[in-house]
């Protein structure tokens, strides 16, 4: 792991692997390739993140892609968020062009420029997959929050991120029973890593979702500068604080109106006195009401 820039970079254990695999099998110059068009890919990545002003924390290397941490906790807008996902495929577009624009003027070997083109093709794609965390993962997280709340939408996303991974993995396992094919061990590792990063997220959500209460005043500093809407939520009094903070959404300043079942408003509270009840409060079951009287 190296620190450039403010940013940790590190290679995952798995790329390291393959890459002693390469070494032992002669085919270094096309792994390192890879790794270059890895590295181009995240890069795209950071200077978008970079140029919102965000904080990348870190860039992990993987054989199919990487993954950029940012210090953004869901407080950052989706179409932000959506084109920072982008960017990584994005550059694999312009190398794949350029490979092959090498490969057709006769400046690269014709096989070396097929070899180049074809990988940014399929890194590309791959990471275009709705499964998080590749970029088609966070395009999705990005759609969905336009309509989802946020805790709904996490869980959302790692349930169909679980569901397709375990397809990958069973695809993997499938090819091993077909004639003339043999298991696809590639396929089945990326398989096996994606299920078990989003198995991990899917059982962080509650942690993470903390995460998201703590940064909310972000969303409120950008709603008063922009002058925007408060969405309102209506809620009855006596639900659980901890069901009412999951209704918010991720872009959104709310206020909320505590109804009674006869239809008459209690109390309208903003959404940063509930949020700071939430937080203190030792019995996230407790009415809201109770909170507010």
């Amino acid at each position: 792991m190296i620190k450039w820039k403010g940013i940790r970079w590190s290679v995952h254990p798995l790329f390291v692997l393959i890459m002693i695999g390469s070494v032992a099998t002669g085919y270094f110059a096309e792994l390192f390739t890879l790794f270059l068009i890895v590295l181009v890919h995240e890069i795209g990545h950071v200077v978008v993140a970079r140029s919102f002003d965000l904080t990348v924390r870190e860039v992990k290397l993987l054989p199919f892609g990487g993954v950029a941490e940012i210090e953004d906790a869901g407080s950052i807008p989706a179409g932000q968020d959506a084109l920072i996902a982008i960017a990584g495929p994005l550059q694999n577009v312009w190398m794949g062009l350029a490979a092959w624009g090498c490969g057709q003027l006769g400046l690269w070997d014709p096989e070396w420029a097929a070899y180049v083109w074809q990988a940014n093709l399929i890194i590309g794609l791959f990471n275009l997959l709705p499964i998080y965390p590749l970029d088609g993962g966070k395009l999705m997280q990005s759609a969905f929050s336009y309509g989802f709340a946020y805790y709904p939408m996490m869980k959302w996303t790692s349930r169909i991120s679980i569901v397709l991974s375990v397809i990958m993995i069973g695809y993997a396992v499938y090819t091993a029973f077909l004639p003339g094919d043999g298991l696809q061990l590639n396929l089945l590792v990326v398989g096996l890593f994606l299920f078990m990063t989003n198995w991990t997220y899917y059982r962080n959500i509650p942690y993470l979702f903390v995460r998201f209460l703590m940064h909310r005043d972000r969303v409120a500093v950008r709603s008063i500068a922009k002058g925007s809407l408060a969405r309102p939520i209506i809620v009855n009094m006596k639900q659980p604080i901890i069901a009412v903070v999951r209704l918010l959404w991720r872009e959104q300043y709310h206020l909320f109106y505590l109804m009674e079942l006869e239809g008459r408003i209690v109390k309208v509270v903003p959404e940063q006195e509930v949020v700071d009840r939430y937080l203190s409060e030792r019995d996230p079951n407790r009415a809201v009401i109770e909170l507010f009287r």
